[in-house]
């Protein structure tokens, strides 16, 4: 195991690759666009707990502030102009993310337009700009996707494949000569289909625990899928091993075809999968964007694999199983949150420890309070019963203090209360001289397939927002003072 520490600090005449590979582990300055998306919030997140310091290019600085709550420095950029030259030069890597969304509507040609020169024209800016740098040390780990290799029915595919056919094709195929003129390090993911709390599995799983999902077609098409996890450990490995380059698919070794998909997916959640979705009726609503959902790619992770990559979910059963079955609970939610805060651990623990302070996050519409506490101080063991309002309905709740590790850690489980689940995990680590909070809530809703509709139209929204006020409330209180 190497000691992570800043290079600079250590041997300022080595070069910092040599350095790597004396076992040392490098606090990296890394920028990253595209950090407020699906695989981007979970990227950053990662690096940031491994040490790195992060720069975060965006369209729109206060929207990144407020989704990563993460201490970094903040750019502005269009992805249309000029890149900015000073977030590179003190740099040591880019991680290259941004780009816009192939699925949030028919593609229209404008729409079309937008999709194409956010990677080719956006990445073209970039790379220039890197070059432009001269800075020999600075890599860079850009995107591309399994889209390249267009419709190909049956047919197995690795990365020395040729690039098909299709609009998909076409844009991942001028998006990868942008990356070419680069001149130093040079990473490319080929994604597939990304799966985790959110992405692509967020817009289907509504259907599915209805009980009504199914098949596309015949479900012979190809599925070319990963998990989150997985996805986000294969671009901080391209990051921080040096030895690292070229082209990778960035799948699981082992693709399904939508019939097999679907099989498993109504295993995870315990619910029927039998009705199956015409092809044509994909066509006449969606258009040519079918052919995201529609297209066949039997794609392998051969240079992946090859570099010694190890998948934590190779099969589409482990993947679909760590979303839908978290901690044994089949069928459950998970919500998770992180806000890092300047202040010592110790203390922040001791304000989350003091029950009244529950009242303090909490907000007013809620009308939460707590009414009594088996034990004078919050421990492990300890019951505390609230009173709060559910959209003006009264309702009471029973918490169980279930683990209790000072100053790192406490759970919280619904023991009587409007959820047939809660279990809340806080954990407190000590980082970046402040301390970063992240929470974990797996949670089930009453009433089956009604609840879990209920949960689309109202719990969902509730909870964001209870954990938006939470964040406001936290972030105010421990910017500048001391708190009791």
């Amino acid at each position: 195991m190497g000691i992570r520490l800043q290079f600079n600090m250590v041997h300022s005449s080595m070069n910092y690759i040599d350095f790597l590979k004396k076992g040392y582990l490098v606090k990296l300055k890394v920028v990253v666009t595209g950090a407020t998306g699906f695989v981007g919030r979970k990227l950053c997140l990662e690096l940031f707990k491994r040490g790195h310091d992060l720069k975060i290019v965006t369209r729109s600085e206060k929207k990144a502030k407020e989704i990563l709550a993460l201490p970094a420095e903040y750019v502005q950029w269009d992805g249309k102009s000029a890149f900015p030259h000073g977030t590179l030069v003190d740099a040591d890597a880019v991680i290259h993310l941004a780009g816009e969304s192939i699925a949030d509507g028919r593609w229209s040609d404008e729409r079309k337009s937008k999709i194409m020169d956010s990677r080719k024209v956006g990445t073209a800016h970039l790379v220039k700009a890197m070059n432009d740098i001269q800075n020999k040390n600075l890599a860079l780990i850009g995107t591309s996707a399994v889209g390249i290799y267009g419709p190909r029915g049956s047919e197995t595919l690795d990365e020395k494949s040729s690039k098909g056919n299709g609009f998909l094709s076409d844009v991942c195929e001028e998006w990868e000569k942008a990356y070419s003129p680069f001149k130093n390090r040079l990473v490319v993911l080929r994604v597939g289909v990304v799966l985790g709390h959110g992405g692509a599995l967020e817009k289907m799983e509504l259907p599915f625990r209805l009980g009504a999902g199914g098949q596309i077609g015949n479900g012979s098409q190809w599925m070319s899928w990963i998990h989150v996890d997985d996805l986000v450990a294969l671009y901080v490995r391209s990051l921080e091993n040096q030895e690292i380059s070229g082209t990778f698919n960035a799948v699981a070794p082992n693709p399904v075809t939508n019939k097999e998909f679907t099989k498993a997916f109504s295993r995870a959640l315990a619910r029927p999968a039998i009705f199956p979705v015409p092809t044509f009726m994909l066509k006449l609503i969606f258009g040519e964007m079918s052919s995201v959902i529609l297209d066949s790619q039997r794609v392998l992770p051969k240079h992946t694999l090859e570099s010694g990559f190890t998948y934590k979910h190779p099969t589409i059963d482990s993947a679909l199983e760590e979303i839908f079955v978290p901690e044994g609970k089949r069928g459950a939610y998970v919500f998770e949150a992180s806000q890092w805060v300047p202040r010592p651990v110790d203390e922040v623990f001791s304000f989350f420890s003091e029950a009244k302070n529950l009242e303090v996050i909490t907000p007013e519409w809620l009308n939460f309070h707590i009414k009594k506490m088996s034990t004078p101080t919050i421990q492990e063991g300890s019951l505390i019963d609230y009173r709060l309002k559910i959209k003006g309905v009264p309702a009471h709740w029973r918490t169980l203090i279930g683990r209790w590790s000072p100053p790192h850690m406490f759970v919280d489980e619904q023991l009587k209360g409007p959820y047939s689940l809660w279990h809340h995990t806080h954990k407190f680590e000590a980082s970046h001289a402040g301390t970063l909070l992240e929470d974990r809530v797996i949670y089930k809703v009453p009433m089956g397939p009604i609840g879990d509709l209920v949960r689309v139209i109202m719990i969902k929204s509730d909870i964001h927002k209870i954990f938006r006020h939470r964040f406001k409330v936290v972030n105010d209180l421990f910017n500048g003072k001391r708190l009791a």
